[in-house]
């Protein structure tokens, strides 16, 4: 067998203000949502297109804490975590279930001073850049893994005009 690989890097806007509660267990559980922008070609017009698509992302802990005063509707932001798949029967039978993002890092782009400097909340960043971090580890994480250097949000692809959706 194969080693799997579980990480998820996405950047957006938050679509919604975060919710902040607190679970059974006392951790204090973020939820927010991610607006995030694919580029199709509208088959009927031939024009390109911003299409959304809304991620669902969920913090833990401490972090979570911390987050829920820095984050608002709008915000971009940029996201590091895991995917996690949960699955429920609803209170009328209806089977539900439902794909999320637990962060492990989040960056904001929405930057005050407008000089494009993102400000970084969880791990530490490489190369001990100017920017803000604070070091957060991830639930289950070791320590070694917790702090290891960010990687930065990926760039927006080229779109070839040629490529048929």
């Amino acid at each position: 067998m194969g080693s799997n690989i579980n990480r998820v890097n996405i950047s957006g806007n938050l679509t919604r203000d975060p919710e902040l509660r607190g679970a059974a267990s006392g951790t204090q559980v973020l939820s927010f949502g991610v607006a995030v922008n694919d580029r199709r070609r509208n088959q009927q017009s031939g024009e390109w297109e911003d299409v959304p698509n809304f991620v669902d992302c969920i913090v833990f802990g401490a972090r979570a804490t911390a987050l829920a005063d820095m984050l608002r509707k709008g915000s971009k932001v940029a996201i590091e975590g895991k995917l996690r798949y949960s699955a429920w029967e609803a209170k009328d039978g209806t089977k539900r279930s439902k794909l999320e993002v637990v962060v492990d890092e989040v960056e904001f782009l929405s930057s005050r001073n407008q000089q494009g400097s993102g400000q970084q909340y969880g791990q530490s960043q490489a190369g001990g850049q100017s920017a803000p971090s604070y070091p957060a580890p991830a639930p289950r994480q070791t320590q070694q893994n917790a702090y290891k250097a960010s990687v930065p949000p990926p760039k927006a692809a080229p779109y070839d005009e040629d490529i048929p959706f």
